[in-house]
C-alpha cells in the first residue's frame, strides 16, 4: 500500500485529478477531479492500478457518497483523433473540473504536464495516485466509469475481448482487429491496423 497523504488540505481545498484509458486502442479517454473530506481515510484506496476491480467498484460508491465534490468526464476516440490523446487528456480533466460544485484552490495533477485551467493553481505530481489521496481517488473514478462504458460497448462487439482487455492492446485484441477490422470506437491515429 502506497503512503497516502491529504497533503496540503488544512490549508487550501484541494482537488485531486486523474485520467484513465489513454493508452488504449479503442474508445474515449476518462478523466476525474475529486474534492475530499480533510479526514478522509480508506484502507483500500490506491493509485486504481493497484487495487483490484471489486474493491475499486466498492470504493467508487464509497468516494463519491463521501466527497466534498467530483466530476467525471470522457473524450471520445474521434476528438482524440482530432487533437491527440495528450491534449484529449488534458480536456477531459478540464470537463471533470468544470462539474465541480465546489471551486478548489489548488489541482493536483497525476504526471508530470497539464494545461493551466484558468483561475486555479496546479502542481503536478508524478506517480501521484500513488501518493495523495484525492489524486488516488480521482484515478478510481476515472477508471471505474471508464471501465463501465467499454463494457457496455463489448455487447455491441464482442470479437474485441473489451470486456476483459479494457479497450487495450492485447493479444485477443490485436488478433480481432487483425480479423475483423476497426470499429467506431477505435483510435485510427494510433496506427494499429496491421501491416
Amino acid at each position: 500500500m502506497a503512503l497516502l497523504i491529504n497533503s496540503f488540505q488544512t490549508l487550501v481545498k484541494e482537488a485531486g485529478c486523474d485520467e484513465a484509458g489513454r493508452g488504449c486502442y479503442a474508445g474515449p479517454v476518462f478523466a476525474a477531479a475529486v474534492i475530499l473530506p480533510p479526514d478522509f481515510y480508506h484502507p483500500l484506496l490506491d493509485d486504481s492500478k493497484q487495487v483490484k476491480e471489486k474493491d475499486r467498484d466498492l470504493l467508487r460508491g464509497i468516494i463519491e457518497t463521501n466527497a466534498i465534490s467530483y466530476g467525471v468526464a470522457m473524450v471520445d476516440n474521434n476528438e482524440i483523433d482530432k487533437i491527440n490523446i495528450l491534449k484529449a487528456s488534458f480536456k477531459a480533466m478540464h470537463l471533470a473540473i468544470d462539474q465541480l460544485t465546489t471551486k478548489p484552490r489548488l489541482l493536483l495533477i497525476d504526471g508530470n504536464r497539464f494545461t493551466p485551467y484558468l483561475g486555479i493553481l496546479h502542481k503536478c505530481i508524478i506517480k501521484g495516485d500513488g501518493k495523495y489521496v484525492n489524486i488516488a481517488a480521482a484515478s478510481i473514478l476515472a477508471k471505474t466509469h471508464r471501465d463501465e462504458y467499454i463494457n457496455k460497448l463489448h455487447y455491441e462487439y464482442p470479437m474485441y475481448g473489451w470486456n476483459k482487455n479494457k479497450g487495450y492492446g492485447t493479444l485477443i485484441h490485436r488478433n480481432a482487429i487483425e480479423q475483423h477490422g476497426l470499429t467506431p470506437h477505435h483510435r485510427r491515429s494510433f496506427n494499429i491496423l496491421p501491416k
